[in-house]
């Protein structure tokens, strides 16, 4: 007898079947990781600078500002990163 888990999983498999990836494929998804990973570090430790210099400077409304425009660009980095490596999935499976 199945476990529900079982069952789910040929359900799913069913209508999104899973695609085993090649080694190039999985090293270009890689790539984009490795792309946006370094965007997303630059962002951050120019930010993390200019929100210092403003905790310095005694102006925390313009540290908290640049604080949020920091979480709002890692976001937007990360989601960016998820958008290619969906269309590059999505490549790989119309092949």
């Amino acid at each position: 007898m199945k476990s529900a888990y079982e069952l789910a999983m040929e359900r799913l498999e069913k209508k999104a079947p899973s695609v085993a990836l090649t080694d190039e494929q999985k090293q270009q998804i890689a790539e984009i990781d490795s792309t946006f990973k370094a965007r997303i570090a630059e962002k951050e430790l120019f930010l993390k600078d200019e929100i210092s210099k403003a905790q310095s400077a005694g102006k925390p409304e313009e540290a908290e500002s640049l604080q949020k425009q920091l979480t709002i660009d890692m976001r937007r980095l990360q989601e960016d990163a998820e958008t290619k490596k969906e269309k590059l999935r999505a490549s790989f499976a119309n092949k």
